[in-house]
């Protein structure tokens, strides 16, 4: 199993990702927002690249879809959620489907297309997105979906967590040297909120008062669940990874 990082959305080329098991990581906090929506009943993820798309998609049944996203980390006028997880809780999004639109995360997972698999990744379920891995045993590109095409402490760490947790399970694994340097870097900063405070991104949801969204962000592994991205959807199609557990 080879394992490789591309540091931002605007970096992802399709050679890289072809057929490649994909993780995309945007931890504060678009992925985090679909891990924990899923978790909590929604039924699907569509991720858009605009705000007219996301629009068009919700105005065929309203009562069917949220809308939830962000621009500059804040609400979009007319949507129901920002981009905060906190806001995803199970009496609004059960039996729901998200349709979200990010500054980030959702450039993305609809840059990724064109991989075998395309997983959704975060801090929060970094344990079980690593379990699904040594299942699919393929060659693994972690796509760090950046800040405005820029690379990111906050992902570049919990690309380096899920790294950690594949090391300890699985054998043959051979790591580039920026997969390297992510594992490096988990490895000296384990406390993960008192390492990504140098963020910019963490200083931006600090100036808009979202603490608590910085620590539920950066708690690992308190769900097991890994949504997928398949055919312009995001859902969680296998609960179960049976093959091997990491503990």
């Amino acid at each position: 199993m080879k394992i490789d990082l591309i540091i931002s959305a605007d970096d992802i080329k399709k050679d890289k990702v072809q057929e490649k098991s994909v993780v995309v990581i945007d931890m504060l906090r678009a992925t985090s927002v679909i891990t924990t929506a899923m978790n909590n009943g929604c039924l699907s993820v569509v991720p858009v690249l605009t705000i007219e798309e996301a629009l068009k998609i919700s105005s065929t049944n309203r009562d069917k879809y949220i809308l939830g996203g962000e621009r500059k980390a804040l609400k979009i006028k007319g949507f129901d959620c920002a981009n905060s997880p906190l806001e995803y809780k199970e009496d609004l999004v059960e039996n729901k489907t998200l349709v979200m639109t990010t500054s980030n995360g959702t450039r993305a997972i609809k840059g990724s297309i064109g991989a075998k698999n395309i997983l959704i990744g975060s801090l929060i379920n970094a344990k079980a997105v690593a379990n699904k891995l040594l299942e699919l045993d393929n060659d693994v590109q972690i796509v760090n979906a950046g800040t405005y095409g820029q690379f990111s402490i906050d992902d570049f760490i919990c690309s380096g967590y899920i790294i950690d947790c594949l090391l300890k399970n699985a054998t043959n694994v051979e790591l580039t040297d920026i997969a390297k340097t992510s594992h490096y870097i988990y490895t000296e900063n384990q406390d993960i909120m008192s390492f990504i405070h140098y963020a910019s991104h963490y200083k931006r949801i600090k100036e808009l008062k979202l603490e608590e969204d910085l620590k539920y962000c950066c708690t690992k592994d308190i769900i097991d669940i890994v949504p997928e991205y398949r055919d312009g959807i995001i859902k969680v199609y296998d609960k179960l990874y049976k093959e091997k557990t990491i503990v």
